[in-house]
């Protein structure tokens, strides 16, 4: 699929009235699309209401769904939208964050010797921790230090807590999701048919969820901030009520606004070059391409 059509598709998928979809209405719309993929008489295209309200509730992988706080239309909730200015709310950003990456993930990767699940939630918690420490150091730093002048205010309040986030936010998919490219992930061919457990797949699927999560973040609070300061030199807002609310208004539309772009950067199933992949997969089929749940 092209970037327009996967944009298009998510912006279905990330419709807020899909939260109120109940768990049976879910297994219906997965139940009727597996059964127009088996008796393909009328194009399943047409049903894009069951497509949008599988692609948001159930996991790929594991075919479970997704609780209803962790779907990617609950991404659109605002509430997190200034959680740079504390350090609590920067652990609780982090912590949404962390957790949707969790359970959007691949759900492939297996070791013997200890739980996948448990380590990743060991991982979160360290990275949780990490990430809202680093992003409120600098306020920290600041007003410990009575450092008042207005070129660090610019740069602490204005220019650094974007580029911040997003970086953190990057840092805590990678850390969560480092399992899929320790372990790897599975990867399989034209027919869907699993061909074996890739590292290198799940290092391009955990870079690549990070880079659009950073991107998404960092976009989300720095763009704002820009409109917000040709706001204030072109004096259209006067009261700091006002222009609180102008800047609640911008980051609400940017986030409601970046997320598809960031879900449709890369293809949710991501493909793979047979070049790219180790030595013991290729050993054991002739395919050229290959394919995994890259996660969002």
């Amino acid at each position: 699929q092209s970037f327009p059509r996967r944009f298009l598709l998510w912006v279905d998928a990330l419709d807020p009235l899909l939260l109120l979809k109940s768990s049976d209405e879910i297994k219906r719309a997965r139940v009727l699309i597996e059964n127009k993929e088996k008796t393909p008489s009328e194009p399943i295209q047409n049903n894009q209401v069951f497509w949008s309200t599988v692609k948001s509730s159930v996991h790929p992988d594991t075919g479970k769904i997704i609780p209803v706080l962790f779907r990617p239309p609950g991404n659109l909730n605002p509430e997190f939208s200034f959680a740079y200015n504390l350090l609590f709310l920067q652990f609780v950003f982090h912590t949404y964050t962390t957790a949707f990456t969790l359970l959007n993930g691949n759900g492939t990767p297996k070791a013997e010797e200890y739980s996948i699940q448990q380590k990743q939630v060991f991982y979160g918690l360290g990275a949780i921790s990490y990430a809202a420490f680093v992003g409120a150091l600098p306020l920290i730093v600041m007003n410990r230090y009575t450092l008042k002048s207005g070129l660090t205010q610019l740069i602490v309040r204005k220019l650094l807590p974007a580029p911040l986030l997003g970086l953190t936010s990057a840092f805590t998919v990678a850390v969560v999701r480092s399992p899929e490219f320790e372990n790897g992930i599975e990867v399989m061919d034209r027919n869907g048919k699993v061909v074996g457990v890739s590292r290198n797949a799940g290092e391009k699927a955990v870079r690549e969820t990070a880079l659009s999560r950073g991107v998404l973040f960092g976009t989300t609070f720095l763009l704002p901030e820009l409109l917000v300061y040709f706001v204030q030199r072109a004096k259209l807002v006067k009261s700091p009520r006002a222009l609180a609310s102008v800047r609640m208004l911008l980051i609400t539309s940017v986030l409601a606004g970046m997320i598809p772009v960031s879900f449709s950067m890369f293809p949710q199933c991501g493909e793979i070059k047979r070049a790219d992949l180790e030595p013991e997969i290729l050993s054991s089929t002739e395919e050229t391409e290959f394919f995994y749940n890259r996660g969002i």
